[in-house]
């Protein structure tokens, strides 16, 4: 089994643990709607720290759309999305869409993470979460995933893996939520 933080990549015959590991997060409270992260409910409340060290959150954001992506420096498909990640933001950025990502890299990791942001010319904020309490509260397995939040705070939208390249499911829900 290849574990990376606390991410459960190779399943083979562990699904009971899986289940363990649902259980557990859903226990904590993760979710503001029941312990349930869905399409058409309420994103979680969630606060961290910016990588310039500002105290951040969703919360700041109601009113607007935001892309909520998260990834790591050592993940290779997050590595491809962002060409895409770019590309949607620059698309949407005047329309009012606000991309977001927490990297959730370990403790320490901020010049790895700076210097990530920049070869790989990221121009929207970074959030960092060595803890991965995001992955607790999103109920996420592994990275990257992503969720489009609307202006009322509700989710719109969820990937895990990789963006595709001009997903018209993910454009379609924009959309939607810039509301054009």
């Amino acid at each position: 089994m290849r574990v990376f933080g606390s991410r459960l990549w190779a399943l083979g015959s562990r699904l009971p643990a899986l289940g363990f590991i649902a259980t557990v997060a859903c226990a904590g409270g993760g979710a503001d709607a029941g312990g349930r992260v869905e399409v058409g409910l309420p994103a979680p409340a969630y606060r961290t720290v910016s990588l310039d060290g500002d105290s951040v959150s969703l919360a700041d954001h109601r009113g607007k759309v935001v892309l909520f992506n998260i990834w790591a420096t050592w993940c290779h498909p997050c590595r491809d999305e962002i060409p895409e990640l770019r590309e949607i933001h620059a698309r949407y950025r005047e329309r009012g869409l606000e991309l977001v990502g927490v990297s959730v890299d370990a403790d320490g990791a901020e010049s790895t993470i700076r210097e990530f942001v920049k070869d790989f010319r990221m121009t929207y904020p970074v959030w960092l979460d060595p803890g991965e309490r995001v992955s607790t509260q999103f109920l996420t397995i592994g990275v990257p995933t992503t969720f489009l939040i609307d202006r009322e705070g509700v989710l719109r939208w969820r990937k895990t893996g990789p963006i595709a390249p001009r997903d018209t499911s993910l454009s379609n829900a924009i959309e939607r939520a810039l509301g054009t």
